[in-house]
């Protein structure tokens, strides 16, 4: 049986959504079947399909599909195809009705009045009719529930069980036709009369008698069996239902008249004879040695009469024809389960009367090997799908002799084959070879077998999105359906590998035999998933189809290549067969026979890994060359495995079953060896010499080349459908003639390796070596483009740029722009998706499958021919290499974001084209060179834009670099590309003229520089920016070439200027900071220079490197006033609390410089404008601004002082300025001012400047300020020349003693000094008071300890605030005593009455209180020299006396009075003599009187008499003493004197 061709897979078709509709049945109906027994056929298979087609008058047809599978009985898919759908391939949307009850096999899908009607038949008996749009994908909302007004059902079993079980069903418009068990046939009009009680609405065929006479049949009492299948089928206009009954009874019925117009017994002994022929001529010759082991077969008549009849197919017939084919399933005997297809021709004669007749079988068909799954029948041809193929036959309804059959190859023996898995040593030989390539390199064999299998998994046609998923599951891992549909092929390679390599950590198992697990478990699930269930064929085009249980295909004719390589070597046919007619010699002929059964004898050695490793090893990371891998096989051939493949026997294996393969292995490498040399000897022998052997190598060669097909007119773009299935089959085409050419290069090598073996000569190895290995390489890489094409999944468009992606892609407005851009990244849409879609001009006679309806076989091997001859030859009718061709190819690829892709297409062509000729001879003698690198220059710029900051993207920009400089060294490239750069989608280069070299140069380095920019890519923009500069002075001047002139009209000056303005933008990106400044000193242009410097002052102050302005680093050559004006400017512009501060900046450049001035005026400046803008915007940290003010004004002072006290002083602010206000008013005003007061023109000067007082002064308010604010007061000064006393109030209450202390002495003088620091002391005195306590502080503290007092209460907590008062209040007046001794101590000197006021202060609040220790000590200490008693400064004994007389301290006043008496006594010897100087001993004595007045008045008014009489006393005995010591003493003078 000869292969004829091959499954197509449609790409898409396996991710199918679902629109789930539920079938809501009535009331009546589901309470009836819910328990009742079958009355339909199960569905016992997994699955049954059909499919329907439906043909509109001004459109391309619409195919109906359904399935009804096994594990979903309750449910019907339904799908609507259209080969000129504006969806990108396969539709994505489905419908699945879930009916409540198992349906039966049986659905019938017809059009009727524009509208789609859809027949189901449940497994209890009960029919539906389902009335939808034209256009299912209206159906769009998932989980609803049919419309009931759109539903019709009518149950069967209700009125019709007599007839027993239905067998079998049909329907066609407006009738459903049921087929019983006792042979009865009823026909139904449903749809067509909606009451199923009226008459006509169902119909019982019967025998008519006198009809039955007429056929010479006894129609009475006959009995027939049981309905065996149904056929409805129209013939000239009329329709006919055909009734096949299991007794073998045909009978024809007329479905208008309800007539039976033919009926004929299939007898049986007339299949006897035919069927024992095909069934001993199959044993012998398929199955003799598997019979043989058994007891011996023999079958008889008796056996025939066992069988049944099982299925009915009525073929179609042509206009001019009146012969009907059918065919009949016949099978499964009591012996031998066997089936076998008779094909009749009906004979019908359309008059008065129709006439048919029945001739004998023309055709017999042994079903050998699979399963009968479906059967179609066109006018000519019969088609069988069975498990392990499709058959097709020719109908010869006028012979009897028998064609061979024809078969098509289904894709399971594809895929096992891709996945290693045809054979038990597949992957195996996958694993040695790869170790024996890379035993210098072990750690890159993991990842290139895994690159391998990852790229097998995911190629379109083996890549099964629910087969994959389930095998996901096997291993745990579980996504949703969206998750898992919204996986690019990256994200799948992610997913897997990381589980291979999880299964490989955790199992402890090789990562090679994990992926072997896989593949067989993903084969597993593939089979399982996508096993065949339905034929589909279409009359009207030829095309065929194939229904799968999760997919779709379609069916190609075998390319005459494959036709030749298809069977072994044993089997090979001659070249006429195969559609190789090359030679006219038969003995050519004959060497080619014998040369391809050597390839496929080196082919069968190394199994299908050799050319897997070589494809990998051009497609993936450069770990090993392809040039390198080519030896290392061929090493194979004639060594065996390495050691290190050896080793991996035992580790894997165990040494016992490693060394008999080993042994195994050497036996077939020797048995190879010996089978080679006697093959080649032969070869040789036969064709006297290896030249001509080489010859018809070489012949044969150029059939393998892609064929170059002139185009022809412009033609419309392909369908969707249609373009998928010319792209699968473009794979599989491409894939063969890649192994072909590769078998064939090997095998070239292998002669060449032995050559000394076989007798070659010299020339005949340097021929093989320097002329047919260098055209095998071209050829295989033109197969490898094709190849690569068609299986390697599109680029995602970027989510950075992804508007921009969409608007690129050129896609016809029909053809569904969107859906397609959705599918840029998924496996199934690969690169030449994108190419197809561009490709607007076809081939003369043929319209690459832009019919609108799907390919018949041969259009879609005519239309590979066209896409392959495009995609390699371009459409041009001129001579052309696939090398010009590719820069078409790439620029396709750059419109549409495929920058990976034409990267590695130019990457391929520049190689080739380094093996043809140096770079030197290149660049001399072909533009094609500057085109390739401008293109490649292209593809790097746009990888770099999208890649990922870090190494990858700083590779990409500097091979774009290179690029683009190598494009423009070459010669012509001025020429050649200039129409080139608006095509590959960037700006054109809109440079025309004769010029020079260097002015095409300087027009280039500009271009490139500009396109870097548009990508933000500035370290390349700033390489061609000087590039461009190093060609300005000779593009530019005036004596050179430049004919045409400059096409900016731009002099040297402003070019240059322009150029190093860019040059300072690239360098400023780069953060390059000391190169920026480089180029703004360099440049020509002043105002150019000086806007740059503006934009570098701003760009250093953005990014925070102003430092560098400072720091000494940059030569500021004749700018630094242009640099201080910058930065003045953009410090009045800035927020003023922005950091960094440029005023500060300021203040380091101005101190940097030693102009201490100015940076005392900025900062100052600095200060006026944060006191402003507080006061205008209120910020909301206060107390940061005002910190921020003292340290300007502190670094504006502490500059000053560095200057000369004579030029100590700096600027007032500009009269203009808006900080100038009252404080400091202009110089005008204050000028007036002074005029009134005095004529003092001095005063007019030094008011007109800000000198170190005026800053001290508000320095010092702006502290009090920030003090206050510190403690939560809000206060602001108007003056700095003077302090109000509220300040000071202020500062005292909130405790700020220091400040204002500070304020005080700033701002007063003299007796207002002293006055103020009386107050000051006296505020401090009243703190101490224990009877004095705010009622705020103890409404504070109380809430502080949670206290909660409301203002009534105020009063009472003052009272009892011995009681409820807390620890820390005691505390606090304790530390307010240490306040006053300190500050008192310390202010004293300013002021020696102030311990008079704080006494005078205390005893006025208490006259009881206890003085302290330390103050009445100042009083005592504070004695002037040389005197006694009571005499001192301000603060002494006497004024302390005094104060204890005032407030009725007696106790007091006579203990100090006492203790200065015994004082004066008590005197030391050397003392004595002073004391009686004159008038060095003083008493307040009339403060004494005053005290003995006021004892005697409080014993007279009898208050504290005794204690009273006891002062009393204590203080005449004192004073008697004191006043007999003074009569002493003044006795003493006298005598002193005489």
């Amino acid at each position: 049986m000869g292969l004829a061709g091959m499954e197509v897979p449609i790409i898409g078709s396996d991710s199918v959504n679902w629109v789930e509709l539920f079938v809501s049945p009535s009331s009546s109906t589901s309470t009836s079947t819910s328990t009742s027994p079958p009355f339909a056929p199960l569905t016992v298979e997994d699955y049954s399909s059909s499919c329907s087609i439906i043909q509109h008058h001004h459109d391309s047809p619409t195919y109906l599909i359904w399935r009804i599978h096994k594990t979903l009985p309750h449910s019907l898919e339904l799908l609507q195809l259209s080969s000129s759908s504006t969806n990108a391939g396969f539709p994505s949307v489905g419908l699945r009705f879930t009916f409540p009850d198992a349906l039966s096999p049986f659905a019938s899908v017809c059009v009727s009045q524009n509208q789609i009607t859809l027949y189901v038949l449940t497994i209890s008996g009960l029919a539906y009719l389902l009335k939808l749009t034209n256009n299912i994908s209206t159906y769009n909302v998932s989980n609803s529930t049919f419309p009931p007004d759109h539903l019709f059902e009518f149950d069967i079993r209700r009125t019709h069980s007599n007839h027993g079980p239905i067998t079998s069903v049909a329907a066609t418009a407006g009738c459903l036709v049921a087929g019983f068990n006792d042979g009865s046939v009823c026909c139904f009009q449903l749809g067509t009369i909606l009451d199923h009680t009226a008459p006509g609405f169902v119909h019982e065929l019967r025998d008519d008698p006198g009809m039955g006479r007429l056929w010479g049949f006894m129609s009475r009492g006959r009995v027939v069996g049981p309905v065996q299948d149904l056929v409805i089928y129209e013939v000239h206009g009329k329709q006919f239902l055909f009734v096949l009954h299991s007794d073998g009874i045909l009978r024809i019925w007329d479905s208008t008249s309800h007539s039976r117009i033919f009926s004929h017994s299939m007898s049986i002994p007339e299949l006897a004879g035919n069927f024992n022929y095909f069934l001993f001529s199959f044993l012998n010759f398929q199955f003799v040695q598997s019979f043989t082991r058994k007891q011996k077969l023999i079958v008889s008549n008796g056996d025939i009469q066992g069988a049944t009849f099982k299925r009915l197919w009525v073929g179609q017939v042509e206009n001019d024809s009146s012969i009907i084919p059918l065919a009949i399933l016949y099978g499964e005997t009591s012996e031998v389960s066997l089936e076998m297809i008779y094909v009749y021709g009906l004979h019908c004669s359309f008059g008065d009367r129709t006439i048919l007749l029945l001739e004998p079988s023309v055709q017999n068909i042994l079903l050998e090997e699979g399963g009968c799954i479906d059967v179609k029948l066109t006018s000519d041809k019969i088609w069988i799908l069975k498990d392990n193929g499709l058959v097709f036959h020719n109908l010869l309804l006028t012979t009897v002799n028998v064609e061979e059959a024809q078969c098509y190859a289904l894709q399971e023996e594809f895929v096992a084959d891709q996945l290693f898995q045809s054979s038990e040593h597949s992957s195996d030989d996958l694993l040695w070879i790869t170790h024996s390539i890379f035993s210098s390199g072990k750690d890159h064999i993991v990842p290139f077998v895994s690159s391998i299998f990852l790229r097998r998994l995911l190629c379109p046609g083996i890549h099964h999105n629910m087969s994959l998923r389930a095998t996901l599951l096997d291993y745990n891992r579980h996504w949703s359906d969206s998750e898992f549909q919204s996986l690019t092929a990256d994200g799948l390679k992610k997913e897997i590998l990381s589980l291979i390599e999880h299964e490989g950590s955790t199992e402890n198992s090789s990562v090679f035999y994990c992926w072997k697990n896989f593949c067989m478990r993903y084969y597993h699930n593939w089979c399982k998933n996508n096993a065949p269930c339905g034929l589909f064929v279409d009359s009207s085009s030829g095309a065929i189809g194939l229904i799968r249980k999760n997919s779709f295909s379609l069916f190609r004719c075998m390319e005459d290549i494959e036709r030749l390589i298809s069977g072994s070597s044993d089997e090979l046919g001659d070249l006429v067969s195969s559609g190789l007619d090359l030679f006219d010699d038969d003995l050519e002929c004959e060497i080619l026979l014998e040369v391809f059964r050597c390839v496929i004898r080196i082919s069968q050695q190394l199994g299908k890994t050799a050319s897997a490793i070589f494809y990998e090893s051009l497609v993936s990371a450069p770990v090993i060359s392809s040039e390198e891998i080519l030896p290392c096989v061929s090493k194979i051939l004639g060594t065996g495995y390495s050691s290190s493949a050896a080793m991996l026997h035992i580790s894997d294996i165990g040494a016992d079953i490693a060394w008999e393969k080993k042994m195994a292995d050497h036996k077939n490498l020797r048995k190879f060896s010996i089978d080679m040399l006697v093959s080649l000897h032969a070869l040789c022998k036969r064709a006297d010499t290896w030249g001509i052997v080489l010859n018809v190598i070489e012949n044969f060669l150029k059939f393998i080349v892609p064929r170059k097909i002139i185009h022809g007119l412009d033609a419309e773009t392909p369908s969707s459908i249609n373009a998928v299935t010319l792209v699968q089959a473009t794979s599989q085409i491409s894939q063969v003639m890649f192994e072909t050419a590769m078998d064939i290069l090997l095998f070239l090598t292998y002669l060449v390796n032995i050559s000394g073996q076989i007798h070659m000569c010299h020339d005949d190895i340097s021929r093989i070596q320097l002329e047919m290995v260098p055209m095998i390489e071209e050829i295989v890489s033109e197969w490898h483009i094709i190849h690569f094409f068609a299986t390697t999944p599109s680029q995602p468009a970027a989510i950075e740029d992804f508007s921009l992606q969409l608007s690129s892609l050129q896609i016809d407005s029909n053809m569904g722009k969107r859906s397609w851009n959705e599918k840029l990244g998924k496996c199934h849409f690969t690169l030449a998706f994108i190419l197809l879609l561009n490709m607007q001009s076809l081939p003369g006679g043929h319209t690459l499958l832009s019919s609108r309806c799907l390919p018949n076989p041969h259009d879609i091997s005519n239309s590979i021919q066209d896409f392959t001859s495009w995609i390699i030859w371009g459409k041009s009718r001129e001579p052309s290499s696939f090398l010009s061709h590719s820069r078409e190819l790439a620029l396709i690829l750059l419109r549409h974001g495929q920058y990976d892709a034409a990267e590695y297409l130019l990457t391929m062509v520049e190689a080739h084209l380094r093996k043809e000729k140096t770079s030197q001879s290149i660049q001399d003698s072909d533009s094609q060179w500057c085109i390739l690198h401008h293109l490649l220059g292209c593809c790097f710029l746009a990888q770099a834009q999208y890649a990922s900051h870090g190494m990858m993207k700083e590779k990409k920009v500097n091979e774009a670099v290179c690029c683009f400089f190598r494009a423009s060294s070459g010669k012509g490239a001025s020429q050649a590309l200039q129409s080139l750069s608006h095509k590959a989608g960037f700006e054109h280069l809109n440079f025309t003229g004769c010029v020079s070299d260097a002015a095409w140069r300087l027009h280039y380095y500009q271009w490139a520089m500009q396109i870097f920019e548009q990508h933000n890519i500035s370290e390349g923009a700033y390489q061609f920016a000087l590039a461009a500069l190093e060609q300005v002075d000779e593009a530019l001047s005036p004596n050179g070439e430049n004919s045409g002139g400059d096409p900016l009209s731009e002099s040297t000056a402003t070019t240059k200027g322009r150029l190093w303005a860019n040059v300072f933008k690239f360098t400023l990106d780069l953060n390059h900071y000391y190169d920026a400044y480089c180029a703004i000193i360099t440049n020509p242009d002043e105002e150019s220079k000086y806007i740059c410097l503006r934009r570098f002052i701003i760009v250093l102050y953005e990014c925070g490197a102003m430092k560098i302005l400072c720091g000494g680093q940059l030569p500021f050559i004749g700018l630094n006033d242009k640099v201080e004006q910058e930065l003045a400017r953009k410090a009045e512009r800035s927020d003023i609390l922005a950091k960094p501060n440029l005023y500060k900046l300021l203040y380091t450049f101005e101190m940097h410089r030693h102009n201490w001035r100015r940076a005392a005026g900025y900062m100052y400046l600095y200060s006026a404008r944060l006191r402003s803008e507080a006061t205008l915007k209120d910020y909301q940290n206060t107390a940061l601004v005002l910190q921020e003010r003292l340290n300007g004004l502190s670094a504006a002072i502490n500059a000053l002082h560095l200057v000369h006290p004579a030029y100590a002083w700096i600027d007032p602010l500009p009269e203009g300025n808006s900080l100038h206000n009252e404080h400091y008013p202009r110089k005008k005003a204050r000028k007036v001012e002074e005029q009134a007061v005095s004529n003092d023109v001095q005063s007019q000067r030094w008011q007109s400047y800000i000198d170190i007082e005026k800053l001290e002064n508000e320095f010092v308010l702006t502290s009090a300020e920030y003090f206050l604010s510190m403690a939560n007061v809000k206060w602001t000064f108007t003056e700095i020349y003077n302090a109000s006393t509220d300040l000071v109030d202020l500062l005292v209450q909130k405790s700020l003693y220091d400040m204002a202390f500070t304020v005080l002495l700033r701002f007063y003088k003299g007796s207002r000094l002293k006055r103020e620091l009386e107050r000051i002391f006296c505020a401090m005195s009243l703190k101490c008071c224990p009877n004095k306590v705010d009622s705020s502080c103890v409404r504070d503290d109380l809430r502080t300890h949670g206290l909660l007092l409301t203002s009534s209460k105020n009063e009472m907590a003052v009272h009892v605030s011995q009681d409820v008062c807390p620890a820390t209040q005691q505390f606090k007046r304790n530390t307010q005593w240490e306040t006053l001794e300190l500050y008192l101590v310390k202010y004293r000197g300013f002021h020696a009455k102030l311990p008079v006021i704080v006494a005078e202060t205390l005893l006025s609040m208490d006259p009881q209180i206890e003085l302290p220790l330390w103050l009445v000590q100042m009083f005592k200490d504070n004695r002037r020299e040389r005197t006694w008693g009571m005499t001192g400064q301000e603060s002494n004994p006497s004024s302390l006396f005094r104060l204890y007389v005032d407030y009725g301290r007696y106790t007091e006043a006579t203990n100090l009075l006492l203790d200065c008496i015994e004082s004066l006594a008590s005197a030391r010897p050397v003392d004595i003599i002073n004391r009686k100087r004159p008038f060095a001993v003083w008493f307040p004595y009339i403060t004494i009187e005053r005290l003995w007045c006021q004892l005697e008045e409080s014993i007279s008014s009898s208050r504290m008499v005794d204690h009273c009489e006891k002062l009393k006393k204590l203080l005449h005995e004192a004073l008697l003493r004191h006043l007999q010591l003074l009569r002493v003493d003044s006795d003493d003078v006298p005598s002193a004197v005489h």
